[in-house]
């Protein structure tokens, strides 16, 4: 009886040694990926999964920008904030024209602006665009993470500088001035993901901007540019 206590009592030890270590070698995996996740390269895109089975040409069009994000600042800028997206004949380029005003600007004056991306010929998606010129240094991607294309789309943009950290920004955004809450909410919801922190994803005023509502725009373009220069640009 004895002899047979003894192997219990040893068989019992062993399970308990075996079961401590399996729990000591998770806990080891589990310290890992969180200092994996701590040193994550800030320089670089985060791998993004673009929309699929993305029709380009319903996308196409005048879209608000009624709820914005970007890397680099920790309050909204800009107000009156809108876009419009055409295609080249040969589906190989999208070009966005976009208008803004800057909410500390007395004079209200209308910003504008355009960026052209090209669609790379190897990526099976339409959603995902590469810009590349002087400013950006290196690559500036664009993603259509979703869209239903007649009232809501969520775009995000990346920009990859040499030695800097990378610039992110992201565009919540709606056929009209206005989208319902619970709409808003899952798009935000799709941010995080991206290390968006939605603290920063602010609300864009889309009242009194003249251009929009059928009025007249009484500062040239021009002017209206070399007064932008000195101040951020939304993109």
């Amino acid at each position: 009886m004895l002899i047979i206590v003894s192997i219990k009592m040893v068989h019992q030890k062993y399970v308990i040694t075996w079961i401590i270590s399996i729990i000591f070698i998770f806990y080891q995996i589990n310290v890992v990926k969180c200092l994996w996740k701590r040193e994550e390269d800030k320089t670089k895109c985060p791998k993004v999964k673009e929309m699929k089975n993305f029709d380009i040409s319903g996308f196409m069009g005048s879209w608000y920008i009624v709820q914005y994000y970007a890397s680099s600042e920790e309050a909204l800028a800009y107000k009156c904030m809108r876009a419009d997206f055409s295609l080249s004949p040969d589906k190989t380029e999208v070009t966005m024209n976009f208008t803004y005003s800057f909410i500390d600007d007395p004079i209200n004056e209308i910003i504008i602006g355009n960026i052209t991306w090209k669609i790379p010929y190897h990526h099976e998606s339409l959603a995902h665009w590469i810009h590349a010129e002087f400013p950006y240094e290196e690559v500036y991607n664009t993603y259509v993470l979703d869209s239903d294309y007649k009232s809501w789309a969520l775009l995000l943009h990346c920009a990859e500088k040499n030695k800097s950290p990378r610039y992110l920004s992201s565009f919540i955004m709606s056929r009209k001035k206005n989208l319902g809450v619970n709409v808003v909410s899952y798009l935000r919801d799709k941010l995080p993901r991206y290390n968006i922190n939605v603290e920063y994803v602010f609300p864009m005023e889309q009242k009194n901007c003249k251009i929009f509502d059928g009025d007249a725009l009484m500062i040239p373009p021009v002017v209206a540019a070399k007064r932008a220069y000195l101040k951020r640009h939304p993109l």
